[in-house]
C-alpha cells in the first residue's frame, strides 16, 4: 500500500494536482524517534512469514482471478486466506480502510476498494495489492494481473512496470542509497515511453505497515536519499502510467485515478537490504 507523497513533502513536483488532506484517509509515515530501523535475524525471520503469506495469497489471486468475479470475492478469498496462514489481513481497518486488498482496475492507480458490485471484465488491468500481519511484522506486495486476453500495447505496459520494479531492486544492496533505486525505476520507464507516478511511494516496512523512509520511484531532491544499511527492509513499489503521471482521489476518499483515464500498472515486493545485494521476501517464484 503507497503513501502520498505531499503529507511529507510539501513542496512535491506534484502540486500540480494537489491532494487535500481533510479529503482523503490515505495512512502517513509512522516515523520512529530512531529514524530507519535496521532488523534483527530474529525479526527478519518473522518477515519472511508474513511476506511469504502474502506472496501465496497474490499467487493464489493470480491463478483464480477471471471475467465475472467480483473485487469483493477477492477479497474475501484474500481475508480467508491470511487468516487460515495464521496472520491478520494488514490493510483491513488501517486508517479507516474497509478491506484486506486494495483492488485497482484500469485507470484506477491505487487503494481501490473492493465491492461485491465491482465485476472483473476480460480485458481488465487489475492491480491487487494485500498486506499480512504475522507475529508483529508486516509483509506487503502488489501485482498486476491481465484478466483474459488484452492487448500487446496493454501487455506492454504491465510488462515495463514489472521490468521497472526489478531494476530498482537490482540497486538495493547496502552503501547504495535511495537515488540509486529511484534512478533505475525512472529510466526503466522512460526507456517504454511511460510515465511514474509522483504521487506515492514506496516505504519502509515492518513493525509498521508503513515506515520511514520514503522509498521514491523518480530522482528527486525533495525526500531524503537515505544511505542503504544490511537488515533495512523495504516496500519497492513503482506506478507505472500509459498517460499522465498525474492522479486525483475520488470521492470515496481511497480511490486515485489517472487525471486523463490512461491505463497504470503496479508492482511491488517486500524486500531485505544484504551486504551484498538484496533477498526478495515477498517472492511468489518460490512457492
Amino acid at each position: 500500500m503507497n503513501i502520498l507523497t505531499n503529507l511529507f513533502s510539501p513542496s512535491s513536483k506534484s502540486q500540480k494536482t494537489p491532494q487535500k488532506k481533510q479529503q482523503t484517509g490515505l495512512p502517513r509515515m509512522k516515523s520512529s524517534r530512531r529514524g530507519v530501523q535496521t532488523k534483527s535475524p530474529q525479526e527478519i525471520a518473522i518477515m519472511r512469514q508474513s511476506s511469504q503469506i502474502v506472496a501465496t495469497v497474490l499467487k493464489e489471486i493470480e491463478m483464480i482471478a477471471e471475467p465475472g468475479m467480483t473485487t469483493g470475492d477477492l477479497d474475501s478469498y484474500a481475508e480467508r486466506r491470511i487468516r487460515e496462514m495464521g496472520a491478520t489481513p494488514s490493510f483491513k481497518g488501517y486508517h479507516g480502510f474497509p478491506a484486506s486488498i486494495c483492488a485497482s482496475i484500469n485507470q484506477e492507480v491505487v487503494h481501490g476498494i473492493p465491492s461485491p458490485k465491482r465485476k472483473i471484465r476480460a480485458g481488465d488491468v487489475l492491480k491487487v495489492d494485500t498486506g499480512a500481519y504475522f507475529e508483529g511484522y508486516h509483509g506487503d506486495s502488489c501485482i498486476t494481473i491481465a484478466v483474459g486476453k488484452v492487448s500487446s500495447k496493454t501487455s506492454r505496459l504491465i510488462r515495463g512496470a514489472e521490468e521497472a520494479l526489478y531494476a530498482g531492486i537490482e540497486q538495493v544492496k547496502a552503501g547504495n542509497y535511495l537515488l540509486d533505486i529511484a534512478g533505475a525505476i525512472e529510466d526503466k520507464v522512460k526507456e517504454y515511453g511511460y510515465s511514474v507516478v509522483e504521487d506515492y511511494t514506496g516505504h519502509g516496512v515492518g513493525r509498521n505497515l508503513h515506515e520511514d523512509p520514503h522509498v521514491f520511484n523518480y530522482r528527486t531532491k525533495e525526500l531524503p536519499n537515505v544511505k542503504l544499511r544490511a537488515g533495512m527492509t523495504l516496500a519497492i513499489e513503482p506506478i507505472v502510467n500509459k498517460g499522465s503521471k498525474y492522479t486525483r482521489t475520488l470521492r470515496d476518499r481511497w480511490t486515485v485515478v489517472t487525471v486523463d483515464n490512461s491505463l497504470s500498472a503496479q508492482f511491488e515486493h517486500t524486500v531485505l537490504v544484504t551486504q551484498t545485494g538484496y533477498e526478495i521476501l515477498t517472492d511468489r517464484t518460490v512457492i
